[in-house]
């Protein structure tokens, strides 16, 4: 599970133990990663996915990209090896908040393969959204084919958002240049160019689960993206 994350303990403190006993129980192997971004750049869900991709390690063979604050509440939505292509458990006919037919943002799974034969997620998307809208065309351009659940009967009430937008706000500000671009295709960017340190990995355990805790610090190039920043 790759987990983008920043500030959100609350969240965090629920979703890593009670992920960690939902796979278990479902007898699946996995590891749970921490992406939290510490350095001073606005929030990039994209590209803190892209560097727990290449710092997970040739012992996983796929991944999870979960956010921290949708929880499954059905124990029948499969989170096995999605062999056949890109997996998204939270679908539109089952999210809380977004049912576009397009969404692919909350919970999907790729196989290592096929994340690296879409070159992961573009980099350009700092602030909130918009980032796995245009990793849906990347998945289409690679010829993959989207696939999601079937015979889950509780609609709606599959899952729990745990997110309170009254009192956490998300950052979804757009200056000019952001507006134009946030409805392009990244056709050059993604896992090949992502530009990261890794600050510190920390293995630990949040009521009993474990998991591992990587401190990053995404780089920008303000030429090519100068809406990374606040200013």
């Amino acid at each position: 599970l790759l987990v983008p994350f920043r500030e959100r303990f609350e969240e965090l403190l629920t979703c890593v133990p009670y992920m960690y006993r939902f796979l278990s129980k479902k007898k699946i192997r996995h590891r749970i990663f921490i992406l939290n971004q510490v350095d001073h750049f606005r929030f990039n869900r994209a590209s803190l996915i892209n560097v727990g991709f290449l710092e997970s390690g040739n012992d996983t063979d796929y991944i999870a990209m979960h956010d921290v604050d949708l929880l499954p509440l059905n124990e029948h939505l499969d989170y096995s090896f999605p062999e056949a292509g890109p997996f998204h458990v939270a679908s539109p006919e089952l999210h809380p908040l977004y049912h576009y037919k397009t969404y692919v943002g909350g919970i999907l799974l790729l196989t290592k393969q096929h994340y690296e034969l879409c070159n992961g997620m573009s980099n350009r998307f700092w602030g909130w959204g918009r980032e796995d809208d245009e990793f849906y065309r990347r998945i289409k351009g690679a010829g993959l084919q989207v696939r999601r659940p079937s015979g889950i009967t509780t609609g709606y009430e599959t899952f729990q958002h745990l997110h309170d937008p009254a009192w956490r706000k998300r950052d979804q500000k757009r200056i000019a240049a952001q507006k134009q671009e946030q409805f392009k295709v990244d056709r050059q960017g993604g896992l090949n160019n992502v530009r990261y340190q890794i600050e510190s990995r920390t293995d630990l355990s949040v009521a009993g689960a474990p998991c591992t805790v990587l401190n990053i610090l995404l780089d920008c190039d303000t030429n090519e993206t100068p809406w990374c920043t606040f200013g």
